[in-house]
């Protein structure tokens, strides 16, 4: 099943609760990989294929394959080191570097430089979907239910890993407003808050940060990540402004808006 093809995001999160068998996730073959850089490639003169992190996925390792069967003289595989909202976010610039006239080299110049100072904080609903794919044991999964403790994750170093609990749902966001905002150097933030079947959630993270955005986008997760985080689950990816404005505004959707 392809993700945003034979199902959607809120087909997924409707369905997931009731599920029997938790779902699983699997990258596209360095065949299909190297079909699309052929395509490509017919009237492009480079490609910069931007992946979620190699750590968390062999995505990253199916596209350089695929980028060597189809000539990789001219594609540049660049490991975002991130996924999801992060992952958007520099794809975001290597589109408006692209657009400026950057060439394939100067784009992955970019991106790694934006990657740098790049953040990503999220919290989860349930502990439920974690213990689910194997990310949390069953012990500590029920414990953290009983005591409502909602984590808070952050992507470092290409992973995943734990950053601090909290007891309620409210203290997780205004944290995630706290940590958003002290990526803020005075130069505005380009964000990019993403939600799991938690509109409202979203739309009040994007309240709270909108008058430091430079940028600010509200998509929904895709069931690749929800798959692991479940329903509920709200995070946000930023970076300073100044560093590449984006100069795109409020992207909000008419759901989200408040």
């Amino acid at each position: 099943m392809l993700d945003g093809i034979d199902i959607t995001a809120a087909d997924f999160y409707r369905r997931l609760p009731s599920s029997t068998t938790h779902p699983t996730t699997s990258q596209p073959s360095p065949g299909r990989f190297a079909e699309v850089y052929q395509q490509l490639l017919g009237d492009h003169a480079e490609v910069v294929s931007v992946h979620l992190s190699g750590k968390l996925s062999g995505t990253f390792a199916s596209a350089r394959q695929g980028a060597e069967l189809a000539g990789a003289e001219r594609i540049r595989v660049f490991d975002s080191e991130f996924a999801s909202m992060p992952l958007g976010a520099l794809v975001l610039v290597a589109a408006t570097a692209a657009g400026r006239g950057a060439d394939g080299s100067e784009v992955v110049a970019e991106l790694a430089r934006i990657r740098e100072s790049m953040r990503c904080y999220f919290a989860v609903s349930t502990l439920e979907y974690l213990r689910r794919g194997g990310r949390l044991g069953s012990a500590r999964a029920m414990l953290g239910s009983v005591l409502q403790i909602k984590p808070i994750l952050a992507i470092e170093g290409g992973e995943v890993v734990p950053l601090e609990q909290v007891r309620t749902q409210a203290r997780a966001l205004a944290r995630l407003v706290e940590l958003a905002k002290s990526c803020d150097h005075g130069g505005g933030l380009c964000v990019v808050i993403g939600h799991a079947g938690a509109e409202e959630l979203a739309a009040e993270l994007a309240e709270r940060l909108q008058a430091r955005a430079e940028t600010l986008l509200i998509q929904p997760l895709g069931p690749v990540v929800g798959a692991h985080a479940g329903p509920g689950t709200v995070g946000v990816a930023i970076y300073p402004a100044e560093l590449f404005p984006l100069g795109l505004g409020r992207l909000i959707p008419a759901a989200a808006s408040r």
